[in-house]
């Protein structure tokens, strides 16, 4: 799994989209026992914390220690660096698995078996995510071009599956058909550029060319957004499944 969110973790937790409660109502409603959850990959813990509301207990981990240092400490949380891929938990401990933003740079195969070996025979893996905003026709245009030409290139490989709104990915489990959601805030420019900056093809670009792509669309995003807050949205992009055992 590749680290690209140890970097500016603090304006990463501010500024990365939060799921609205109709998500988790749902997600809460699929599971029947609520002891205990493990949110893989949760970075500042945005997705621990609302499982924290029902459960009893949250295993949340992540690669990165710096973005567990920005996460929310609960009495019911215990907070991890661990990989994806390979934990220290027991078999079949688990009543809901979550990934939020996240499976894309996972190793499918490997992971997947862990999902397998940690997970209840009746408990279901939620993967989340989100895609690209949407404001108004002209800054949808600009956020395009600043996606697709600019920063092209610097995107890994892996954000394809979320470009496919994650219906391209391996998912060896009997799925569960998911309502369709939506994040919503209003936000200033300001807010927008801060939430652009934590984009890994951003972080990619600064680093093979030594200066911020944002500064070539800064002012013309400013000028079309106006000195006030717009409506900004995003699809929640949604898989949800049982456990489908593996050979053990």
């Amino acid at each position: 799994m590749k680290d690209n969110f140890s970097k500016d973790s603090q304006l990463y937790a501010k500024y990365r989209p939060t799921y609205p409660a109709v998500v988790f109502d749902y997600i809460f409603s699929l599971v029947e026992n609520k002891n205990i959850a493990w949110d893989c990959a949760t970075g500042n813990g945005q997705v621990a914390t609302k499982l924290a509301e029902k459960f009893t207990l949250v295993k949340a981990t992540d690669l990165s220690a710096s973005q567990l240092k920005n996460a929310t400490p609960l009495n019911n949380i215990d907070y991890s660096v661990q990989l994806a891929e390979k934990t220290n938990f027991k078999n079949h401990q688990f009543d809901l698995i979550t990934v939020s933003q996240a499976i894309h740079w996972f190793n499918f195969n490997e992971f997947y078996a862990e999902v397998n070996r940690t997970l209840k025979p009746n408990g279901y893996l939620v993967v989340i995510g989100y895609g690209l905003a949407s404001v108004t026709p002209k800054i949808n245009n600009l956020i395009n071009y600043f996606y697709n030409d600019i920063l092209g290139k610097y995107w890994d490989d892996e954000r394809k599956y979320i470009e496919e709104n994650y219906q391209t990915i391996p998912f060896p489990f009997k799925e569960v058909a998911a309502p369709k959601f939506k994040i919503t805030y209003c936000w200033t420019a300001e807010d927008f550029l801060n939430y652009l900056y934590t984009w890994s093809a951003v972080k990619h670009f600064i680093s093979i060319k030594k200066r911020n792509p944002l500064k070539l669309i800064e002012h013309e995003l400013k000028n079309y957004w106006e000195d006030k807050k717009r409506e900004v949205t995003f699809p929640v992009l949604l898989r949800v499944g049982n456990k489908k055992s593996f050979s053990e």
